[in-house]
This record gives structure tokens, C-alpha cells and sequence, in this order.
């Protein structure tokens, strides 16, 4: 039987790569000893086989095969794209 493949949610935090964006997967648990509310993240790498993602985007990403050295996961959804400044991108052009 297969096993089921992880899901998460995140932001792309880094898109300086070819076919490659870092994507920061933040989770909140309590702590042991203090009982307060802890946020950890962690950051993937992960497969954006067509390079149309950005900085500020939120994400779906699955696990899958090993890619390359530190690659385990891909884009599966654009959930909503980061807004970009307007002056950014007319001083572009």
C-alpha cells in the first residue's frame, strides 16, 4: 500500500534560484514547560518546474522523490500571489 504523501502550506521567502524557490513552512505549537504558544518555521526547497512563482507567494507543496541533493518537495498550488508595489514595476521598464 502507498503511503500518503505530506501536504503543507507556505511562503516563498527566496526565488533566486532556476526551477527552485525556498518556501518557510511556519507552525505553531505550545511549550513544554511554559505553556505558551511557540512559533517554529522551517524552510524547504522546493521543485517550481515552471519558475512562475515570487517572493510573498503562499503555496501548496507535496513531498515527492528526491529531486537533487536537498530538493523533496514541489509546487502543487498557487494559493495567492504577493502584491507587488506599482512603482517596482513600471521603474523596471
Amino acid at each position: 500500500m502507498e503511503k500518503r504523501r505530506q501536504e503543507k502550506i507556505g511562503q516563498v521567502t527566496s526565488a533566486k534560484m532556476k526551477k527552485t524557490v525556498v518556501v518557510t513552512v511556519t507552525r505553531q505549537t505550545t511549550h513544554p514547560m511554559y505553556k505558551r504558544v511557540v512559533r517554529k518555521s522551517k524552510n524547504f526547497l522546493v521543485h517550481d518546474e515552471k519558475s512562475e512563482l515570487g517572493v510573498g507567494d503562499w503555496v501548496r507543496i507535496q513531498e515527492t522523490r528526491p529531486l537533487s541533493r536537498h530538493k523533496r518537495w514541489r509546487v502543487i498550488q498557487l494559493i495567492s500571489k504577493a502584491t507587488r508595489p506599482a512603482e517596482a514595476t513600471e521603474s523596471a521598464s
